[in-house]
């Protein structure tokens, strides 16, 4: 029997890893990939139409407007895409069977926290972008139950634009560097994360919910830099500059790493710490 996954997002980088990890399963596992140009999330008619032409087991939704500066001037686009849209994919996959799994962020916390951040932890954005986000996990549970809402954090890959290829090609140029030390969160891999939504789904996992899921660890993107430089070689890690301010429109959690306690108990195995996670990346690229 075949199980027919639809991923929305596609042009993403974790949906783009996920292709690539992947699309060539031996579980009869079937990928659809939609991007923007493909789907309208925003429009009801277009997505009920893509689910009543096709029956799909589970929709991963990566699709998500992700600019968080550009999202304090964008605000009615920011919560179109990370709220109303995932609206109606909630209640499209209600209407369908079909479960939803849903990837959000840290930065649905405020970051004064200084201990992990557990799924029960009050919520309290600091930006448009962390707001919008929110309101589109809100909504789920209003008009689904088969649901995962995994909150993520740092999101880094060989696709698209991330910190780790930002980095990585500044220091190709042996291009010096400040970065700062103001936020402590967990970078994460896109492979790890992939390879935790596809346990839920070939384990046909149902203890449906809100996890958290990011690499073990912590870090400042100071950190995460001079880590991605070791990794590299050939690059002097004294062209690093820390620095503690760096002047950004949006506010972001000075502290969001996120207790994986919860999703660690259905996990077949330990998620690697962010500084391994990192290294395997390097390897495959």
């Amino acid at each position: 029997m075949i199980t027919n996954v639809l991923v929305t997002g596609a042009n993403g980088q974790l949906a783009q890893t996920i292709k690539e990890l992947y699309q060539k399963n031996k579980d009869n596992i079937k990928f659809t990939f939609v991007a923007k140009s493909d789907l309208e999330l925003t429009n009801h008619n277009q997505v009920d139409k893509l689910f009543s032409a096709q029956v799909f087991n589970y929709c991963i939704n990566c699709a998500a407007y992700t600019n968080v500066e550009q999202a304090e001037d964008s605000k009615t686009l920011a919560f179109n895409v990370n709220a109303e849209a995932v609206k109606n994919l909630a209640t499209i996959c209600k209407a369908n069977s079909t479960t939803l799994i849903h990837i959000s962020t840290d930065y649905v916390f405020n970051g004064e926290k200084k201990q992990p951040y557990k799924e029960t932890d009050n919520t309290n954005p600091l930006n448009n972008y962390g707001a919008s986000k929110l309101k589109g996990e809100a909504y789920i549970p209003q008009f689904i139950d088969s649901y995962f809402i995994i909150r993520t954090s740092w999101l880094y890959s060989k696709f698209g634009k991330n910190f780790y290829k930002t980095i990585s090609n500044k220091i190709k140029e042996q291009t010096n560097l400040k970065i700062t030390t103001a936020e402590t969160g967990t970078p994460t891999s896109c492979v790890d994360l992939a390879n935790a939504i596809y346990f839920l789904i070939a384990s046909k996992n149902k203890n449906y919910g809100l996890y958290h899921f990011s690499n073990l660890g912590q870090a400042t993107w100071y950190e995460f830099a001079k880590e991605i430089a070791l990794v590299m070689g050939h690059y002097n890690l004294d062209k690093i500059q820390p620095v503690d301010f760096f002047k950004t429109k949006a506010k972001r959690p000075q502290f969001s790493v996120l207790d994986k306690s919860k999703i660690s108990t259905i996990l077949p195995q330990e998620i690697p710490h962010w500084k391994e996670a990192l290294n395997n990346l390097f390897k495959i690229i």
